[in-house]
């Protein structure tokens, strides 16, 4: 496999009833990053809605996944595709919904807990490490006493889906960063204040 190409993995819940969910915004990521490599998801035998491109011609190719499993079950097809592309951790991103960042904010991450994210708790026991990059998408806490788990089974609000185009590219030129200059320069640029 080119040594310049990276896995970034969506999360998020399968068929279209969940899919303006805020547990979603992962695979709404994707769908940005695939519009600008012009590829379109297929079905790839690892149980993955898949899509594949470069960021430019000679540049680094990205392999786009979304996990055909519900969220708690995205480990299997994230290591079925690590080893059918023969990468390790280190070429895998994956973008998630975090209720601990600020709605329409977005952090970066390498390695550590799985913070009580069933996605990224599952993807760490199937892979073996949790030795990944994460891109954090911020969807906030609920409000008052709403539980978290039913919060991010509901679609953004009318208010933030005003917001959500520019949270998706963000994240997505979050991503792009990593694979271009690194995680490391990515933080410096996302993690600053405007």
């Amino acid at each position: 496999m080119d040594e310049n190409t990276w896995l970034v993995a969506g999360l998020g819940n399968p068929g279209p009833g969940y899919s303006g969910n805020r547990h979603n915004v992962g695979q709404m990521v994707l769908d940005e990053l695939a519009g600008r490599i012009s590829a379109s998801f297929k079905t790839h035998k690892a149980n993955a809605l898949v899509a594949e491109g470069r960021l430019r011609p000679g540049g680094p190719k990205l392999i786009l996944a979304k996990p055909g499993t519900f969220m708690n079950l995205s480990g299997k097809p994230v290591a079925a595709l690590l080893k059918f592309y023969s990468l390790d951790a280190s070429r895998l991103i994956v973008i998630h919904d975090e209720l601990d960042v600020p709605f329409d904010t977005v952090k970066l991450k390498q390695g550590g807990g799985h913070g009580g994210h069933n996605g990224l708790r599952d993807i760490i026991a199937a892979i073996g490490t949790p030795d990944f990059t994460r891109v954090r998408v911020g969807v906030g806490r609920p409000p008052g006493r709403q539980d978290a788990a039913d919060f991010v089974l509901h679609d953004f609000s009318s208010t933030e889906k005003k917001v959500l185009p520019n949270l998706l590219t963000d994240a997505a030129d979050a991503a792009e960063h990593i694979v271009t200059d690194g995680l490391a320069s990515a933080q410096m640029r996302f993690h600053s204040p405007a």
